[in-house]
């Protein structure tokens, strides 16, 4: 029973949530030549809706721990699932977040996130791509707006914690900012590449800010253990770095 209620509620969000980003990402394109505010808008009216049918479709509760004040900074998170990415415009008023560069491709919704000012990060495109990268991040920054970086590379299940990405050191290095590290346990109610989710509460835990300057294996250390704070404790003992 609990199943087939989980079932009816995921294929209602989903319909709905398919039906809101075609009309966000439409309208975003739409506005492209008439207003960069607008484009702003409408990416902030999706992701408000997302968790709008999260609350009152999925039975979701949403906890923030602590303070994520909107400053160019460089926030890691936990990615867990497609969740924390979705809210981002909720949490920021204009984040920029670092986003595989395969995702710029996708019809529409890629034009949009170009010029709304999400960060490509090609893995494979050498120094030329590294130095692009950073040079949207520095004028992000520059702008006032904080930078969000996945630094596990990918969505992980709840309950593992693997060592952050390379990346994630040499961006810390190369742009000298504080890191405001952000644990969610997403994963729970909203799981990674399933269709079915589940009610529940999830929950953001900020850590404490890891300053610019630390050496590499500290700062990755304090990261990595912050945004997994709220994964049990035998993950962090089995994931932890070298």
């Amino acid at each position: 029973m609990r199943y087939t209620v989980a079932l009816f509620r995921s294929i209602l969000f989903w319909l709905l949530f398919v039906l809101m980003s075609s009309f966000s990402s439409i309208g975003a394109v739409i506005a492209l030549p008439v207003s960069h505010k607008a484009t702003i808008w409408f990416v902030r009216i999706w992701a408000q809706f997302h968790r709008l049918i999260c609350r009152f479709v999925l039975g979701h509760r949403i906890v923030v721990e602590g303070q994520m004040p909107d400053t160019p900074v460089l926030y890691v998170f936990k990615h867990e699932g497609a969740f924390e990415t979705i809210e981002q415009p909720m949490l920021f008023r204009h984040p920029a977040v670092f986003a595989k560069e395969q995702l710029f491709n996708i019809p529409v919704w890629g034009q949009a996130a170009r010029f709304y000012g999400l960060i490509p990060v090609d893995r494979d495109g050498g120094s030329k791509a590294m130095r692009a990268m950073l040079g949207a991040a520095r004028a992000a920054l520059a702008a006032g707006r904080p930078l969000v970086l996945f630094a596990e590379g990918t969505r992980v299940p709840h309950g593992k914690a693997p060592p952050l990405r390379a990346g994630f050191a040499g961006v810390y290095r190369m742009l000298g900012v504080p890191v405001i590290p952000v644990a969610v346990n997403s994963g729970l109610a909203y799981p990674p590449r399933r269709w079915v989710k589940w009610p529940g509460t999830i929950t953001y835990r900020v850590g404490e800010t890891v300053p610019a300057g630390l050496p590499r294996e500290e700062a990755e250390e304090r990261v990595w253990r912050a945004i997994n704070a709220l994964n049990p404790p035998e993950a962090l003992l089995e994931g932890r770095p070298d």
